[in-house]
């Protein structure tokens, strides 16, 4: 029975009406990967879930980039800002600050979730990333994206990004890797929302 307001019905056996359903489309689990590629489809939403992503090298950015041209190439133009608020472990340092140097004004270089993260035993990224309609071929297509990890400072990080893929074209593949060396670890699940 769905919850009525006004009248109206709003949930319908667990869904929230005018939403849609949140499909676990694909899962992926990182072992010494360069990279992770996902195909998208029609789907008005994706959702990504990371969860402890572990770099292999040390200080590496984890980043992703998107193709219109089923992945021959990882380079469509985005605009975007980033920020973060921190605490050291030492507790010398917190505070909140903008992340110049992972923004985008029309680049078509990797967008970064994260930065510099510690390859520590016990250090790894967590976090998501929405993707909003990459299947038109009118609109540009937004992101957001936020995650916690540690970086090699160390650091607890809450890294935030958000931007727009500046394409009319429908994006059809995303990659994510780090910015050196491996995707040691971590699991990344795609869900799609109609």
């Amino acid at each position: 029975m769905g919850l009525i307001s006004a009248g109206t019905t709003i949930f319908d056996a667990g869904v929230v009406n005018g939403i849609g359903n949140m499909i676990l489309v694909s899962s992926v689990t990182a072992s010494s990967s360069a990279s992770i590629t996902f195909t998208l489809a029609d789907y008005k939403e994706y959702q990504f879930y990371f969860v402890n992503i572990h770099a292999a090298t040390s200080g590496a950015e984890y980043q992703f980039n998107l193709s219109i041209d089923s992945g021959s190439n990882y380079n469509v133009a985005k605009t975007s800002t980033a920020f973060e608020s921190y605490h050291t472990e030492a507790d010398n340092g917190a505070g909140v600050i903008y992340q110049g140097g992972a923004d985008l004004a029309q680049g078509t270089g990797d967008q970064q979730l994260f930065r510099n993260l510690d390859t520590d035993n016990d250090c790894s990224y967590s976090g998501s990333l929405k993707l909003f309609n990459p299947s038109s071929d009118t609109f540009a297509k937004h992101y957001m994206a936020r995650g916690n990890g540690m970086n090699t400072s160390p650091t607890s990080i809450d890294f935030n990004v958000a931007g727009y893929a500046n394409t009319a074209s429908a994006v059809d593949r995303i990659q994510f890797k780090m910015s050196s060396g491996n995707i040691d670890s971590g699991k990344i699940l795609m869900f799609g929302i109609n």
